[in-house]
């Protein structure tokens, strides 16, 4: 069955060289695409919200000696990679099961699908020929795009965050507000920066499946290589080169934001989306 394309992806009007059409709205494109995805990222929160509160629910039962001394039988190589050294702490508690595990896991999903759907995957379905021909220049679609992606993960990064600091103190967690809003912050910079590259690797190409695969592959190096790292005797360079090291290796939970690694997840971002963009601009788009 045909797609009617101008039923569901509607020329944004004439904007000037400040981003603003001729009917005074500004970001065109960004709001579009909110307002297009405003289902799903409600959805998404409420879903990353509850599960947060319910996996902090089981905190009670983990802060036992009893669980000590169960985890005191593991093999220690095993504990540290997987973060379950410190389990029976808050902060521990935290990283091992929401921060280092289910967040980014859910978020990647949703930031690298998102990233190559979001120019690639309207290329592919012939969406993007008419904000391609409409007055909106290439660099002005590309980065509103990208600025409405980077809006929508800082929503369920802080819908995850606020049920954090709602429930931390509650269930006795002794884990600062300012140590949780940091792991916010840096679980929001990782998961941008591999949402980025899928992005930049679809502006770049126009090819979805190729974007999906670069994103996801990166992702899955980071994490392993973070973890190998962490087990492996002298595999701390394999920590030291992993984005999923950069966002964690500080223990944000306990020490705040790790400026460094923090800064290198933000390089990744402007780097990826520098390259996206500049091929963006010169190959011929695929509609």
């Amino acid at each position: 069955m045909a797609v009617d394309t101008a039923a569901r992806t509607p020329t944004p009007a004439p904007a000037d060289r400040n981003g603003a059409r001729a009917d005074g709205t500004r970001l065109p494109v960004a709001r579009w695409v909110l307002r297009e995805q405003r289902r799903s990222l409600t959805l998404w929160a409420i879903s990353l919200a509850a599960i947060t509160a319910m996996y902090l629910a089981f905190y009670p039962s983990m802060a036992t000696d009893e669980m000590e001394a169960v985890m005191a039988g593991l093999p220690e190589a095993l504990m540290s990679g997987m973060g379950w050294d410190r389990i029976a702490t808050g902060s521990g508690y935290l990283e091992s099961t929401i921060y280092g595990l289910l967040a980014p896991a859910l978020l990647l999903v949703f930031g690298i699908a998102a990233g190559a759907r979001l120019l690639a995957g309207h290329e592919e379905d012939g969406s993007l020929e008419l904000e391609g021909t409409a007055p909106v220049s290439r660099r002005q679609l590309l980065l509103e795009r990208f600025a409405a992606l980077t809006f929508g993960l800082f929503v369920l990064c802080a819908a995850l965050g606020v049920a954090t600091l709602v429930l931390a103190p509650a269930l006795g967690m002794e884990v600062t507000s300012g140590n949780i809003l940091a792991a916010t912050l840096g679980l929001w910079l990782f998961v941008l920066a591999m949402a980025t590259v899928s992005f930049a690797v679809g502006a770049a190409t126009g090819r979805r499946a190729l974007a999906l695969g670069v994103g996801a592959g990166l992702a899955v190096f980071a994490y392993m290589a973070d973890t190998i790292g962490e087990m492996m005797a002298g595999g701390d360079w394999l920590s030291t080169i992993s984005p999923f090291g950069w966002y964690l290796g500080g223990d944000p939970l306990t020490q705040g934001v790790d400026g460094a690694g923090y800064a290198l997840l933000a390089g990744l971002v402007v780097v990826a989306l520098l390259a996206g963009l500049l091929r963006f601009e010169r190959r011929d788009l695929g509609v």
